[in-house]
């Protein structure tokens, strides 16, 4: 199933249930084609896994041209993604948060995110999947960390950044490129650009 999505501010909470396999999202322009919500952690009954915009757990879902936001603000984890989906595919997409704005989800789940641009805060791709970032603009909006990886024991790979530019806000004096979540968190970033506050 092929979704073609116009332009427009979809403002919705949407999930794709994991029986929806094979589904793909494509987004008539991915500035003007988004999809927003306001949920966050603390929020009623919201927790940080039920706090996401969009929810994806449809196998081999793909999306395209697509911005993703969690517009709570900088009050505590409020997920713009979670993807939970085997084989799930993000191309020429945003995704706009602050605390975790990407839950890389299921442990046994593989996705990739290309041509992509996500920025956060603190913790903002974080989860046990083995996910590929290639030639993405990660943006740091604060002095925390970008991953928080949790790959279980005896995966080969957890957070893989290929390509990618790393940028940092002009009030951002310290970044971590990442934090372990559990023991056997992996984190690489490979040929990527880093900015100068990187902390050693």
């Amino acid at each position: 199933i092929t979704l073609y999505i116009r332009n427009g501010v979809y403002n919705e909470k949407i999930e794709l249930p994991s029986n929806n396999t094979d589904v793909t999202f494509v987004g008539e322009r991915k500035e003007k084609t988004i999809i927003t919500f306001n949920d966050y952690s603390g929020r009623g009954k919201t927790n940080t896994f039920t706090s996401y915009t969009v929810k994806i757990s449809g196998n081999r879902f793909v999306a395209e041209n697509i911005t993703f936001v969690n517009s709570a603000g900088p009050v505590g984890q409020a997920l713009a993604l979670y993807v939970d989906a085997d084989k799930a595919v993000f191309k020429n997409c945003r995704f706009i948060g602050n605390q975790d704005t990407i839950y890389a989800a299921g442990e046994n789940s593989r996705q990739y995110f290309v041509d992509c641009f996500i920025e956060g805060t603190t913790d903002f791709i974080f989860g046990p999947s083995t996910a590929i970032f290639q030639n993405c603009t990660i943006r740091a909006k604060s002095n925390s960390y970008v991953t928080a990886a949790n790959t279980p024991a005896g995966k080969k790979f957890g957070f893989v950044f290929l390509d990618c530019k790393i940028i940092a806000d002009s009030a951002v004096t310290k970044l971590y490129l990442g934090r372990p979540w559990r023991a056997f968190s992996k984190t690489v970033f490979i040929r990527c650009d880093l900015p100068k506050q990187i902390a050693p």
